[in-house]
């Protein structure tokens, strides 16, 4: 069974995240710090007490907008250890999805905090872990048939604040690489999305996407200029100027051109 500590310094969201933790039945102990100091001392003794160890911990649920010593500190800090605790983000914040994976965690989960959200962060951490048991048992009895869906192709499901919202494709500019991660850029704003960018352009190339650089994708509908300058290469997409990159440049010259 997995053993875990939350890190929140806002006491109903601490208080919420162990109810949920402890209703997972893979999940047999939790405990809670009310900032980076206090989860740092809790890892030491974990640490010090070695992986089979009374006061062991086998994962972290952190919150990154803590006082003193932020969520992602607390996070660098671990990559020290030999032998971390794995590590899960859960926070109000999106923008720090990147930093959070380029620190190795293992997920990250916007609050407010859904339950099966967060049961698929605590799948993932027990997937981590050796011993822990991988999923939950099967109930008793026929599963129930639930009704498949097919994805609606002109839409695209994105995470916001606990909220799943749906951005129609055809209202999106352009794409930014975050590593595992894409942003997506409408004219109303942006969101990001846990879909490698190289996913999403061969998902999207039918529908006039085409890349133009290693970290952008492009609506081929909302280029409004082609910038020609010194041998640089350039495109207009709403108020933002795109480099294109030599690779891309003649492509997508030609399909500019083609473009009814």
């Amino acid at each position: 069974m997995l053993r875990a500590l939350a890190v929140d310094d806002e006491r109903p969201s601490l208080e919420e995240l162990l109810y949920l933790l402890n209703a997972d039945p893979r999940v047999g102990s939790v405990e809670g710090a009310g900032d980076a100091t206090e989860a740092l001392r809790r890892i030491n003794r974990a640490l010090e007490s070695g992986p089979d160890g009374p006061e062991a911990i086998d994962v972290v649920f952190l919150d990154i907008n803590l006082p003193g010593l932020d969520g992602l500190d607390l996070a660098r800090l671990l990559t020290g250890f030999a032998r971390p605790p794995l590590v899960v983000f859960v926070t109000a914040h999106e923008d720090f999805a990147v930093q959070a994976f380029d620190l190795d965690a293992v997920d990250y989960v916007l609050k407010p905090v859904r339950r099966e959200r967060l049961a698929e962060a605590v799948r993932r951490a027990s997937d981590l872990t050796p011993g822990a048991p991988r999923g939950t048992e099967p109930p008793a009895g026929p599963a129930p048939r639930i009704p498949v869906h097919e994805p609606d192709p002109d839409q695209i499901p994105v995470e916001l604040g606990g909220v799943t919202r749906f951005v129609a494709v055809d209202d999106i500019t352009h794409v930014e690489a975050r590593g595992d991660y894409a942003r997506l850029h409408t004219a109303r704003g942006s969101h990001l999305v846990r879909i490698p960018l190289s996913t999403l352009e061969d998902r999207w190339r039918a529908r006039g996407f085409v890349r133009i650089h290693r970290r952008h994708l492009v609506a081929l509908r909302h280029i409004a200029e082609l910038r020609l300058d010194a041998g640089s290469v350039s495109v207009l997409v709403g108020v933002e100027e795109l480099q294109v990159s030599r690779r891309h440049a003649r492509e997508l010259r030609d399909l500019l051109m083609r473009r009814p």
